[in-house]
């Protein structure tokens, strides 16, 4: 059975940047027993950056405890949750195979998974590695941002209810290795991943992106 290993919830934390200025993230994240998720997102949760981060869609970034456990070994250290700012880390799910329109039930609370999550030079920052985006892609364990279908309470440790989508099954690793870096891509995809509750931003550029082959 899935678990909610961990809630991760972020404060406003400066960062030192590129170009030697610094600016305010809520990359970093702390572990908490327990939060109220809204459509909006975790209670308390810092979103510092609005524009790419946050709203109905994605109101929720999920990690999985499997993919930590690769990572761990990747890095040759612990990672723990939280570390790549998620605000829930699931176990016992398999990470890779998660695809849009999954459904997590924690307690009162429903979650749809709506895309996956492109990494930043802020994720790079915070691991301390200029080169982690990259190798974050090329891992192909990009996690899952979801909408919140039912809101309400949620608890650390409590069980995780996974249903999987009915349709058309497009998952995270699948839409980072298609879009993520990609001029043109297969239209048959853009098709495909239509059919699915995709974002709602990725939803009206698919169909820009179809609506100009014609």
């Amino acid at each position: 059975m899935a678990i909610l290993d961990s809630i991760n919830i972020g404060q406003p934390r400066t960062i030192p940047t590129k170009s030697a200025k610094t600016a305010k993230t809520g990359i970093y994240k702390e572990p908490v027993p327990s939060a109220t998720l809204t459509t909006q997102g975790i209670e308390g949760d810092a979103v510092m950056d609005r524009r790419h981060h946050g709203g109905v869609d994605q109101a929720v970034y999920v990690y999985f405890s499997d993919d930590y456990v690769w990572w761990s070994q990747e890095l040759g250290e612990t990672v723990a949750p939280g570390t790549f700012g998620e605000n829930l880390t699931l176990s016992s799910v398999e990470g890779r195979s998660v695809a849009v329109g999954d459904r997590f039930t924690i307690g009162p609370v429903v979650i749809e998974v709506t895309s996956h999550r492109t990494p930043c030079n802020v994720f790079a920052l915070r691991m301390g590695d200029p080169k982690f985006v990259r190798r974050f892609h090329r891992a192909g364990r990009p996690g899952a941002y979801c909408r919140v279908i039912t809101p309400g309470l949620i608890e650390a440790g409590k069980p995780v209810t996974c249903q999987l989508y009915a349709g058309e099954r497009i998952t995270v690793s699948e839409l980072m290795s298609t879009l993520d870096g990609a001029r043109d891509v297969d239209p048959a995809f853009l098709r495909r991943a239509l059919t699915a509750p995709v974002h709602y931003k990725m939803r009206a550029d698919f169909e820009d992106r179809l609506a100009r082959l014609f």
